[in-house]
């Protein structure tokens, strides 16, 4: 999917922060676009959210943990990573590919979103998201309303408000399911 994603397709993110939902008990990377204030939130295992956190806080460790590994054998063979791009949302799943460049040839390998955000932040490599994945779950976005106000005009505009408390609140599995109810009343007004 990666080869039919042109730079207009796509929305720059930076990590905003990993955090543990304690709702779910599970442990979340923040993506930020900065552009339109959305944020992305993805559900990574405890290894992978250690990996971005340490990358974070700029900690480094004893020994090599394989993200570091790795991004010390693309910098040996000479190769870099151009950008991570997470291109799609299948069942709750999100899928991504590293792009690598390596003497002039660019390489799309498959990746999990989380490891290719661990490498990015290894190599200082930009984080895209596919707009049609941003679009489907981000959350925080502003809902236009426009014309008159009629109750689920009021309805949507409510469930933002609790959708944006519910994501201040670092409750993400609330947030998510407050965002697709408020994308199924705004089909409903289609």
């Amino acid at each position: 999917m990666t080869e039919k994603n042109t730079m207009n397709d796509l929305v720059s993110v930076a990590v905003d922060r990993v955090t543990l939902d304690t709702a779910s008990n599970r442990f979340v990377v923040i993506l930020k676009d900065d552009i339109f204030n959305r944020w992305l939130p993805i559900v990574v295992g405890p290894a992978e959210a250690q990996a971005i956190a340490i990358q974070m806080e700029k900690v480094v460790p004893p020994r090599p943990m394989t993200h570091d590994l790795f991004s010390n054998v693309l910098t040996k063979i000479k190769a870099d990573i151009s950008r991570v791009v997470i291109n799609d949302l299948k069942d709750s799943t999100y899928y991504a590919t590293i792009d690598v460049i390596q003497h002039g040839s660019l390489l799309h390998i498959d990746a999990r979103p989380s490891d290719g955000i661990a490498l990015a932040l290894r190599m200082g490599s930009p984080i895209l998201v596919a707009e049609a994945v941003m679009a489907r779950a981000a959350i925080g976005e502003e809902i236009a309303v426009t014309g008159e106000s009629t109750d689920k005009e009021e309805e949507i505009s409510a469930l933002n408000d609790k959708m944006q408390q519910a994501v201040s609140e670092e409750r993400y599995e609330d947030a998510a399911r407050l965002r697709d109810l408020i994308n199924n009343l705004r089909q409903q007004q289609s």
